[in-house]
């Protein structure tokens, strides 16, 4: 097996899971958040400030590698972790909800997906046998099957047709998947926002026997207590000794909720998108650093961080860096933001270490509303 997880303690207050995940560049600590680096990058950051804010793990794309600079050339390179020289884990998402959120400039088939590039409109098509070869390719410790991103709304039909597509995906990955004592292919549940359709998926994808299971279609504009709601109908049906992720989810408050219904992992763009907008991420909310009240304020973002830059620099400072256009503040602002939620994640461990869980999810979601 590629990965080794091992589940430590069950906290008894919640149900909250803490583990230990071992994958060929590394173990790591569940649960955990891990920093989006779309195009083997995480925008604004160098790996070694990666590693200071303390990201053990990393995602990157299938779909944006494909395009550019393609999957040959980082395999040449000697893979994604000599190419990004990032020495930790990484996961390679299939690009399936890349493809799929193209609405109009894609079309679905049995064979896979045809669609056309954001980059240059040119004519592209991704199966699942090509997704697994291209992830095969970039080298990531954990790659991902080839799913329908089942949109929202979606009638019931549709979303059947979708998840009964998703499985025979599934099936066709783990046959094309070359490298499965070096990479680990975690199969991905759908069915949409219907309960019966979420469990039709947890069997099928079981009886597939992956190393780990991924929610998809998960906050993809749902209310967020719907998507509460799918996880507490899904996540007791899943196998009590593989690794959960919900994909694309990286809220404060949606990370605590997660980690409660029993999510080992998480991924979001979040902390570095708002960063690029001037905007914090804190244990009370968010600080729009941008914004005039800030321009005499010389308080770290926020009081009691200890990131770089809540250590080195005001609120003033790095709203006259965003005001200035200065690429710095995108920087330091990211640099908080990912501190935020890694530190958040050790605080819950913590917590479910001491089986308080509950009470300390309590308090952070209450600083938070």
């Amino acid at each position: 097996m590629a990965i080794k997880f091992q589940l430590e303690k069950t906290c008894r207050q919640t149900g909250a899971r803490l583990g230990v995940l071992t994958t060929p560049h590394g173990s790591f600590s569940t649960p955990i958040f891990m920093p989006v680096g779309t195009q083997a990058t995480v925008k604004t950051l160098t790996p070694a400030q990666l590693q200071v804010v303390g990201a053990e793990i990393i995602l990157s794309n299938t779909y944006h590698l494909y395009l550019r600079p393609g999957h040959v050339v980082v395999e040449k390179a000697g893979g994604l972790h000599h190419f990004m020289q990032w020495s930790g884990s990484i996961l390679t998402d299939s690009g399936g909800f890349q493809v799929f959120s193209l609405n109009d400039l894609r079309k679905i088939t049995e064979e896979g997906v045809e669609f056309r590039s954001h980059l240059d409109g040119s004519r592209q098509f991704l199966s699942p046998e090509l997704a697994t070869h291209v992830q095969n390719a970039l080298g990531a410790d954990i790659i991902m099957c080839f799913d329908e991103c089942t949109p929202y709304p979606a009638d019931y039909s549709y979303a059947k047709t979708s998840l009964e597509r998703t499985i025979r995906w599934a099936a066709r990955c783990v046959k094309a998947h070359a490298k499965p004592s070096e990479q680990a292919l975690f199969g991905i549940i759908q069915g949409g926002m219907y309960r019966d359709l979420r469990a039709e998926s947890v069997k099928a994808m079981t009886e597939l026997d992956f190393p780990g299971y991924a929610l998809g279609g998960l906050s993809v504009g749902e209310r967020k207590p719907l998507m509460y709601e799918m996880l507490e109908s899904t996540v007791p049906f899943m196998p009590q000794d593989k690794p959960r992720y919900l994909m694309g989810v990286g809220s404060a408050d949606c990370l605590v909720e997660g980690v409660l219904r029993g999510i080992d992992m998480f991924d979001c763009v979040l902390p570095t998108r708002v960063a690029r907008n001037g905007t914090a991420l804190t244990a009370n909310g968010k600080v729009v650093v941008r914004n005039a009240t800030y321009a005499e304020d010389f308080a770290p973002i926020e009081a009691g961080c200890d990131c770089y830059t809540c250590q080195h620099f005001s609120r003033a400072y790095v709203r006259h860096l965003i005001k200035a256009e200065e690429v710095l503040g995108l920087t330091l602002i990211s640099i908080h933001n990912l501190r935020f939620l890694l530190r958040l994640m050790a605080d819950m461990r913590q917590a479910i270490r001491e089986d308080r869980s509950g009470d300390f999810a309590s308090a952070v979601l209450s600083r938070l509303q």
